[in-house]
């Protein structure tokens, strides 16, 4: 009798989880309540895989031995609970794909902020040191198509507590934890300890011989860390304790892993920006308990190139930058965009509000910016939170208007920068797509 598994969502989790099922000889339905892109009707066609959108067939669904469930389907959501109550285990794509990874290693990287960087350097460091080894996850391919497509000995990927809350034996051999910030409280009935307790699934099945590297500067992860079971080798970077695996001092990184030491120079790193140098202190500690080679470790942190949509300079013109940090789609993100600014900042800003604290911002605000151009449907709460800080507040419905605003009110030495803090479901499909509008109206300019 083969194993009856039924996938919901349809986006690169979910058909990547469908290809693998099938693979494997699941007999595999994919539904989707919304409608499916071109290419993954055509990847699911291709393997021969049964499919529906628009909707949910519910008698379909419920028959289901196994569930692997978007991380983007809320556990309120109705459906969810009909299958809850009807007992049929639910995992995420991430289980499914641990399951036929085999004896790869896998590095997976979680946290509020920094953790798309983090996996990309990370990938890179181990590239440039000779591992055959996938980016894959939120970032790249979906961690199941990559295991079913195209397998390697090392997997490096990103995952998200939505990922995490239905993990059962997806065991990491490193785990990262970037830091803990409060985001998504909607998911998690707005109890801050749940989100918590999400993000430190990662360790859940980590064992003595396994890792987990965490910033032990971040006081949420420092004062959690006593309250979960963690049996893996402790690895904390830190700018404050020199009895860390890695810590900054003078301008230079040190990283400590058994015997070997490993030091350079910040003023090296390609990132930029205090929050990066957390970043690259937890890569190359992975780099170095995977044993990349020290020389090699120095040469990929100075080579590598930041991502689209991530602090990514666009252009500058008539002495004016432009920054596209679309992706900063919380509070924390924005802070830590404006924390590495040298230069007065217009800071475009807005979209769909996640339950933003603003005040979190104030006085980076205050210290960094003399315009803000709201990009959003419903600007109230900025004009709130900043109407006595700063004296313009210009609101503004597409990328164009804003960058045309951001560029009347600034001087050349000026930078504009689209870090909005919020998610951009309001004007745009999403955060690639309003990176690449901005983009594209600055280049108009």
């Amino acid at each position: 009798m083969e194993k009856h598994l039924v996938i919901l969502g349809g986006g690169e989790s979910g058909v990547g989880a469908a290809i693998l099922a099938r693979q494997k000889g699941y007999g595999v339905f994919l539904s989707d309540g919304g409608s499916l892109k071109e290419v993954y009707r055509n990847e699911l066609e291709q393997e021969g895989i049964s499919w529906e959108e628009g909707g949910h067939t519910e008698e379909k669904i419920l028959v289901a031995d196994e569930i692997v469930k978007s991380p983007g389907i809320p556990e309120k959501n109705e459906l969810m609970q009909k299958i809850r109550a009807k007992g049929i285990p639910v995992i995420s794509e991430i289980e499914l794909a641990y399951r036929f990874a085999g004896s790869s290693k896998i590095v997976a990287i979680t946290g509020s902020n920094g953790k798309t960087t983090t996996t990309a350097l990370i990938h890179h460091i181990l590239k440039t040191g000779g591992l055959d080894a996938a980016l894959a996850g939120n970032i790249g391919m979906s961690f199941a198509k990559q295991v079913a497509l195209d397998p390697k000995p090392v997997y490096v990927v990103e995952v998200s507590s939505f990922q995490l809350d239905d993990i059962d034996q997806f065991r990491p051999y490193i785990s990262v934890l970037t830091n803990i910030t409060e985001d998504h409280l909607d998911r998690y009935g707005y109890n801050f300890d749940n989100y918590i307790a999400s993000k430190f699934r990662i360790i859940r099945n980590q064992q003595a011989t396994d890792y987990f590297i965490y910033n032990a500067d971040d006081e949420v992860t420092k004062r959690s860390l006593d309250k979960f079971n963690i049996q893996s080798i402790q690895l904390p970077i830190s700018m404050e304790n020199e009895n860390s695996a890695a810590f900054i001092k003078d301008g230079d990184m040190y990283v400590r892993t058994g015997e070997d030491f490993i030091n350079m120079s910040i003023y090296d790193f390609t990132l930029k920006g205090k929050h990066n140098q957390y970043n690259t202190m937890a890569a190359c500690v992975t780099a170095a308990t995977m044993d990349i080679r020290k020389e090699k470790i120095r040469e990929a942190v100075q080579t590598f190139q930041n991502l689209e949509h991530r602090m990514e300079h666009v252009a500058t013109i008539r002495g004016v930058e432009f920054i596209n940090d679309s992706k900063a789609t919380n509070v924390n993100s924005t802070w830590y965009a404006l924390e590495s600014m040298t230069k007065p900042t217009v800071l475009i800003l807005g979209g769909v509000d996640k339950g933003n604290d603003y005040s979190l911002m104030q006085e980076m605000v205050a210290e960094k910016v003399k315009a803000i151009i709201c990009l959003g449907v419903d600007n109230k709460k900025i004009h709130e939170a900043f109407g006595n800080t700063v004296s313009i507040i210009i609101d503004t419905t597409s990328a164009e208007e804003a960058v045309g605003a951001a560029f009347a009110h600034a001087e050349k030495g000026d930078v504009v920068l689209l870090s909005p803090a919020c998610a951009s479901f309001d004007l745009f499909k999403n955060y690639e797509d309003r990176g690449r509008q901005f983009k594209r109206a600055v280049i108009e300019l």
